[in-house]
């Protein structure tokens, strides 16, 4: 991950993908972790990854909490560029604890640029004995006096009178601005400059386009504020509890490069059909990006390119890749150390003929190394494939023991784990007039975690109508005509099953 590591989105822990990030290589922060209320509804996706989470970080009680962020927000620190900054969202369960023992020892507590409250000041909350909580805290730290700053401006709620301001005739200072005969200037404005208290309403069932149905969803307009405030084009942002995909896809519109992780399948799975959505924005051109999953998709495996599947198992491995084009001469790599490595993405077993040339091949590509090999006992050569034949595995072990050449033979499932997708079947029903029933029905190694419909399918991409379906049943009514249906299946490790079908509709007369 050090080369080439933006513009994915990552399931996994956190912590563990933060470590693999390179130092000094990140321009932007934005967390929003869950926070210390102890609650089973912060359980949203209820996928395993989350639940994983939701006990490893409530295992104890705040001191345990605070330690779980801790080392974290530490390796947002190393991450983070000396011109960066870090915007740390919470309420009012821990912030007290957030700021004094996380923040302000890691990043000093003379870098804390602001204090932000955002009032959403439309939170329903009942009946209770105390001041309705209608605000959050976003604590905004920079890594050190020298960072990136865009004032930004606000509309006001109606036009004010305001002093004009210039810069004097030595471009020193601002004053204010006065005519020839000596009379201060005024000038009408519906803008203010930014200041720390954001007053932005929470989504509302209204806002269908911005919606997703994630319970937490934060406005595009709250992170559009702190991108635009704390990065420039072409910075990378990061959010490493990236949710429903909010900070990426305002991070992408806004052409930033950026990273998003999370432990949870729904989450990552949500964010890609999101950011997918995105494309439909012609005049919005999107950036290219990548979803990695800890479980490789197994049909994607056996439909990738060879040379491309070559390079990028041989890079898995650990080793150097042969990227030129044309014949290799049966060598498609090598370990740091030299040793010959060659893959075979073959659908049926590797067998006897490929070790035959391939001994050719490693002689004659280093025959001095060779014989140092051979001669010390050690590996000459690695051939990788998805399966070996009896053949080649005794032919193997009888070079060994009769030539002492060593050629180790590696699955790619020791070197990727892999697994086949949802295999999905989708079906239909009448109900009435221009009404239909869509049922789907997924058969996975492993159990489904939702749906997702795409019910006007343009036959190429995937666009999400409805994100997240736990039953696998839609119905809708249509206009006559050809409509074309499809359906997606997500399992719990991420991987990915879609049917799709065609119905011609008529109204009945």
């Amino acid at each position: 991950m050090v080369q080439n590591f933006t513009n994915r989105l990552i399931l996994g822990d956190n912590l563990a993908v933060l470590q693999s990030i390179p130092d000094r290589s990140v321009d932007l922060i934005y967390l929003d972790p869950p926070f210390f209320s102890n609650r089973t509804y912060e359980v949203i996706w209820g996928d395993d990854g989350e639940k994983r989470s939701f006990e490893d970080r409530f295992a104890g009680g705040i001191d345990h909490y605070i330690s779980w962020l801790k080392i974290r927000v530490r390796q947002m620190h190393r991450i983070l560029k000396d011109t960066g900054s870090i915007f740390l969202h919470c309420d009012w369960h821990a912030n007290a604890e957030i700021k004094v023992d996380i923040l302000n020892k890691i990043f000093g507590r003379n870098n804390l640029r602001n204090e932000i409250i955002w009032y959403y000041y439309n939170k329903f909350q009942g009946n209770i004995n105390k001041l309705a909580a209608n605000h959050d805290v976003i604590f905004w730290y920079s890594k050190s006096k020298n960072f990136i700053f865009n004032k930004q401006k606000e509309k006001r709620d109606e036009v004010v009178k305001q002093i004009k301001r210039v810069w004097d005739k030595d471009n020193s200072k601002i004053v204010n601005a006065k005519d020839e005969y000596g009379k201060i200037q005024y000038i009408e404005t519906d803008e203010k400059t930014l200041d720390d208290v954001w007053r932005i309403s929470m989504l509302q069932p209204a806002d269908k386009k911005e919606r997703i149905g994630y319970p937490t969803q934060k406005p595009e307009t709250l992170l559009e504020r702190i991108i635009k405030m704390a990065s420039n084009e072409g910075d990378v942002v990061l959010d490493p509890f990236v949710g429903g995909g909010t900070t990426i896809a305002v991070a992408d519109r806004l052409k930033r490069k950026w990273i998003g992780i999370d432990q949870s399948v729904m989450a990552i799975k949500v964010s890609d059909l999101r950011m997918q959505k995105r494309q439909d924005d012609l005049f919005d051109k999107q950036q290219p990006y990548e979803v990695i999953l800890p479980t490789f998709d197994l049909q994607k495996l056996k439909a990738t390119d060879g040379k491309e599947f070559e390079i990028w198992i041989v890079d898995k491995f650990g080793g150097v890749p042969n990227e030129k084009g044309g014949k290799d001469g049966g060598i498609d790599g090598h370990t740091h150390y030299g040793t010959p490595i060659q893959v075979k993405k073959w659908k049926k077993p590797v067998g006897r003929d490929t070790l035959d040339a391939f001994l050719t091949a490693i002689e004659r590509d280093d025959k001095t190394l060779f014989a140092k090999h051979k001669k010390e006992g050690q590996i000459c050569g690695f051939i990788i494939g998805f399966d070996f034949s009896k053949d080649i595995i005794n032919a193997v072990a009888q070079l060994k023991n009769k030539e002492n050449i060593i050629i180790e033979l590696k699955y790619i499932k020791d070197i990727i784990p892999y697994d086949n997708p949802p295999k999905v079947t989708l079906t239909a029903k009448e109900l009435e007039d221009l009404k239909y029933k869509f049922e789907a029905n997924a058969e996975s190694e492993t159990e489904i975690d939702f749906f997702s419909w795409d019910m006007s399918h343009n036959e190429k991409e995937f666009r999400a109508d409805v994100v997240m379906d736990k039953k696998g049943v839609q119905e809708k009514k249509f206009t006559e005509g050809e409509h074309h249906i499809a359906v997606q299946a997500v399992d719990k490790k991420g991987l990915s099953g879609t049917d799709k079908m065609k119905i011609d509709v008529q109204r009945k007369k």
